[in-house]
């Protein structure tokens, strides 16, 4: 299985229905941390653009795609916009772990 580093871009003004709604958006993201699809995720700090990076394991760039479909986020329409790549760990303390 391959990891993919998927960002959100959230929609304008999106800010307090994120709020809202971040509670079932967190536990969507837990329920696929404990199916092991989830690595790590979390949004961008708060000097960069809103957003978020999530690092997802999946057979396929199209598999990873469809687990943020139901994301709450994305059903409510607070993500604007959704890239993905696939991404490779070599170095690093936490390489061994992907």
């Amino acid at each position: 299985m391959a990891v993919f580093a998927i960002t959100y871009t959230y929609a304008a003004d999106s800010a307090a229905a994120r709020d809202e709604h971040r509670p079932a958006h967190r536990e969507y993201l837990d329920g696929l941390s404990e199916q092991g699809a989830n690595l790590c995720s979390g949004p961008f700090g708060p000097g960069e653009a809103p957003g978020a990076l999530l690092l997802f394991r999946a057979a396929s760039e199209e598999e990873a795609l469809a687990l943020t479909e139901k994301d709450p986020f994305r059903l409510r329409g607070l993500v604007s916009e959704v890239g993905i790549r696939e991404w490779v760990p070599v170095l690093g303390p936490l390489a061994e772990h992907f």
